[in-house]
């Protein structure tokens, strides 16, 4: 399996990169994708929630009516959760979301999503690249030569790029990671996948650890 690398004109440079069938061709398991994406929506919540139980409302203890012989319920103080203004019954407390998942659960997630997009035709290789300075107009000529323009579109690096970085940052629907930073929901939420060339070989060597 192999795929042409692209010059950042979109051109075709004649050479090509091999894919591993065992990271781009297997078949999708859905069920890891969905926990991989589920961990990480999970940890972007902030579980700062948090109402009051009646031991925190501040209010009076005594008992508002006696207990029998009035004719109606039982009645305790006016903290009571029965009552406006009173304590939430098992309300929501401060937690965090995050869960483990095991590495292999997760790269075969990865490899579940990537399998997906290259029958897609949704992966591109690009020859490596950098600016002499961070520049925003530099890189919407890349996209427009990419035809990616108003597209959500991954790039995948080999080592971390400042100027790359800082370049693409202030682009909505484009997003620079290095190889190792990646989940599967940045791959999916992407609609285009551009890896460098060097990244290619480390991703792929990455998720075979």
């Amino acid at each position: 399996m192999e795929l042409v690398v692209l010059n950042t004109s979109g051109k075709e440079t004649g050479r090509k990169v091999s894919l591993d069938e065992s990271v781009f061709g297997i078949e999708p398991n859905q069920h890891a994708v969905y926990l991989e994406v589920k961990q990480y929506l999970a940890a972007q919540r902030q579980g700062t929630h948090k109402s009051k139980e009646r031991s925190e409302i501040t209010g009076s203890t005594r008992k508002l009516k006696k207990q029998k012989g009035s004719g109606s319920a039982r009645y305790g103080d006016i903290k009571s959760p029965t009552f406006k203004g009173g304590g939430r019954v098992f309300g929501p407390k401060p937690r965090d979301y995050r869960f483990k998942l095991n590495k292999s659960l997760k790269r075969l997630a990865k490899k579940s999503v990537l399998s997906q997009k290259l029958k897609d035709n949704s992966v591109r290789v690009l020859e490596n690249f950098s600016f002499d300075a961070p520049k925003t107009k530099e890189f919407i000529k890349l996209l427009d030569a990419l035809t990616l323009t108003g597209k959500k579109s991954l790039f995948v690096l080999p080592e971390s790029n400042k100027n790359v970085y800082l370049s693409s940052r202030n682009l909505p629907k484009t997003k620079v990671l290095n190889y190792n930073e990646i989940s599967s929901y940045d791959l999916i939420n992407a609609g285009e996948i551009i890896f460098l060339e060097d990244a290619v070989e480390k991703f792929q060597e990455n998720l075979k650890k």
